[in-house]
């Protein structure tokens, strides 16, 4: 088999209609929108309405946007990879519902976990399906509902958060386009600072843990931000190190979207010129795995052929990376 690069060559995206504000929240919470724009740089959020509708909805919209944007037939889809940190239930593949929902029946699928780098680890793991020559056409979709996990009277963890979903296509590419290198990296003792407690098979549901409110998402927030930005600072270092690139080399940085301070501080140590980072987290918050991919649904009109694209991402566990990729097509 020949090995062939794995380019993106199709968007799509999907956000709730319903709004959280800041306004809203300072109605909740002992906060208000100065407080919040200052500390996250969001000013509002999407929630998924009712929240049992679950992820796999916003992953099936996604995907529906992508195809009918591209005018795509589900059943040439090889392979749909959901990374989520929410799916809609345990055991039970999301993936494997979004396939069938969509039409790709001769997909297979599965979840992949990677917190809020669910989406970078996902890029990796399609292009190396691509490459292998084993499958044409890998979904990628970034969907998480973290209306599910988050405690509306926790104003640190209920003013960053929001809900939705964003999907790629991967194809070969025989111009050398598309994902070209990547440093991926992970430290288990970070778990203890971005986590939920309860749900798990080291704390099993109970009446006690619902009480304590332990199916809730927890995290310290100095320390996070600390490593985040040291961690994809470095990240993004070794990529264009190893590849030779200077900062001007790179048309758009494609960052998580966790804290507009996070950004503001990886784009200072870069010395990056203002419309090299792509932003979004004013209007979504951090929708987890779904921040990438909606940050290319939101600009795809911006991106070129050829355009030299680096991505990065900070999440829960800890994990952490940078991908190095050329854009494939003009939108």
């Amino acid at each position: 088999m020949t090995t062939k690069t794995a380019a993106i060559t199709a968007v799509g995206g999907y956000v709730p209609e319903h709004v959280l504000t800041n306004a809203d929240l300072a109605q909740m919470v002992d906060t208000s929108d100065e407080w919040i724009v200052s500390r996250t740089g969001i000013k509002e959020r999407r929630i998924l309405k009712p929240t049992s509708l679950g992820t796999s909805f916003m992953a099936i919209k996604a995907a529906q946007n992508l195809l009918d944007k591209n005018k795509l037939d589900p059943t040439q889809i090889d392979l749909v990879i959901v990374a989520t940190a929410t799916p809609d239930m345990p055991v039970s593949s999301t993936a494997a519902y979004v396939a069938t929902e969509i039409g790709a029946t001769n997909a297979f699928a599965y979840d992949l976990q990677g917190a809020c780098s669910g989406f970078l680890f996902g890029m990796s793991a399609a292009s190396s399906h691509i490459s292998s020559g084993r499958c044409s056409n890998v979904l990628l979709i970034g969907a998480d509902t973290m209306s599910s996990i988050i405690d509306y009277t926790n104003r640190t963890t209920c003013v960053i958060f929001g809900d939705g979903a964003g999907a790629v296509l991967f194809e070969p590419n025989d111009e050398g386009l598309g994902l070209q290198d990547e440093v991926l990296r992970v430290d288990g003792n970070g778990r203890t600072y971005l986590k939920i407690d309860a749900g798990g098979s080291m704390l099993p549901a109970s009446n006690e843990t619902v009480t304590e409110k332990q199916h809730f998402l927890r995290q310290e927030g100095r320390p996070v931000f600390k490593f985040a930005v040291s961690y994809m600072s470095s990240a993004i270092t070794k990529v264009l190190e190893r590849n030779q690139l200077a900062k001007d080399d790179i048309d758009f940085v494609v960052a998580h979207q966790a804290n507009k301070r996070i950004l503001d501080a990886i784009s200072n140590h870069l010395d990056l010129k203002s419309d090299q980072m792509l932003i979004n987290i004013d209007r979504y918050g951090n929708t987890t795995a779904a921040t990438l991919p909606l940050l290319l649904w939101d600009y795809e009109h911006l991106l070129k052929k050829n355009q030299k694209l680096l991505f990065t991402a900070f999440g829960g566990g800890f994990t952490w990376g940078a991908s190095y990729l050329t854009w494939a097509y003009n939108s």
